[in-house]
């Protein structure tokens, strides 16, 4: 297993989502913004970001967000992902803003923009997280 990362790098000892190696770059009242490295084995046939890691990349983000809304990690699993991809994504970093729409006793809802290197909005996702009890 990889060691724990410092503050501002990737949470998951999880192999796909230590492979991502997303890291918060800020984080705001309602949410927070993150960035990715664009690598060579994420690009698709086209030579741009494959969708599934952008989908994931929107995943990540709302999680970083819904652990800043809850002051720290919850027991919580992906329940809805909506991905709106409306350009492709080339060039070596995207960064996406997560905000919290809702943060309930069950539900945690995010919208994440997602933008490409040129800051060009590229993809937009609708998160829902549920929460589940700790054990």
């Amino acid at each position: 297993m990889p060691a724990r990362p410092q503050s501002g790098e990737y949470h998951s000892e999880m192999a796909f989502e230590h492979k991502l190696a997303i890291r918060v770059v800020r984080k705001h009242a309602d949410g927070v913004t993150v960035e990715f490295s664009v690598r060579e084995d994420f690009l698709n046939s086209n030579g741009v970001l494959h969708g599934g890691v952008i989908a994931s990349i929107a995943d990540e983000a709302a999680w970083h967000a819904m652990s800043h809304a809850y002051k720290g990690e919850r027991p919580a699993t992906t329940t809805e992902l909506k991905i709106n991809y409306l350009r492709p994504i080339a060039g070596k970093k995207m960064t996406a803003r997560a905000y919290a729409l809702r943060a309930g006793k069950t539900l945690f809802v995010t919208r994440v923009d997602l933008f490409d290197s040129q800051k060009k909005l590229s993809a937009v996702g609708l998160v829902t997280y549920m929460l589940l009890d700790s054990k």
